[in-house]
């Protein structure tokens, strides 16, 4: 029989706010942070045709899987473990944005992002992530936001720092790639950070 610890302190979320709450859409004036569609398939599908897309997430997919990957979403907000976002505009789909990792008892969240190839240079990242970042902080009531990314890719990089996440490290040979294992940079901003002022970036 498996023995309980008992925890010194609670967790630093209590159990069910996320679940309770209706994922917001984030509205930027532009372009807005909302809820995957299942209108939305075709479009996942071939922003994973992109070769940086595809080489920096480790990933191709179809239009069955993306079916499959909008469709984990919901059940995964419901189950608290994770969020995840199309970045939009009234022309579609410019990227997206989630927490990928969620530990609400720990009050920490891993964000990842990309943006598509048409919509490259128009600050679509850094902007998604001031924004989810905000809401993380001051509505989910996160403590802690990190960003990871091969220390190769420069454009994450870029973003992590213009949204006011400060670098901390590197981690060595943390991520499998198709080309092997990958030193990764780690980016972190914690609730109790001054307000950022955003710089230009991708």
């Amino acid at each position: 029989m498996m023995t309980v610890m008992p925890r010194l302190v609670g967790p630093a979320i209590p159990p069910g706010r996320l679940a309770r709450l209706a994922q917001p859409v984030l509205d930027l004036t532009d372009m807005a942070l909302r809820p995957w569609q299942s209108s939305d398939v075709s479009a996942v599908a071939a922003a994973y045709s992109d070769p940086d897309i595809r080489y920096w997430h480790a990933r191709s997919m179809t239009e069955a899987e993306a079916r499959v990957w909008i469709d984990s979403w919901p059940v995964r907000w419901a189950q608290e473990s994770g969020a995840g976002w199309a970045i939009a505009d009234e022309a579609g789909l410019l990227g997206q944005i989630s927490l990928r990792r969620l530990y609400l008892s720990d009050g920490i969240a891993e964000v990842s992002y990309w943006v598509v190839p048409a919509a490259r240079g128009r600050r679509v990242a850094t902007r998604a992530l001031s924004a989810l970042t905000s809401w993380a902080f001051h509505r989910l009531g996160l403590h802690r936001l990190e960003v990871n990314h091969s220390t190769m890719n420069s454009a994450s990089c870029r973003v992590a720092e213009s949204a006011g996440y400060a670098m901390e490290g590197t981690k060595r040979g943390e991520a499998l790639h198709p080309d092997g294992w990958h030193d990764m940079h780690l980016h972190a901003r914690l609730s109790s950070d001054p307000p950022h002022e955003g710089r230009s970036s991708n």
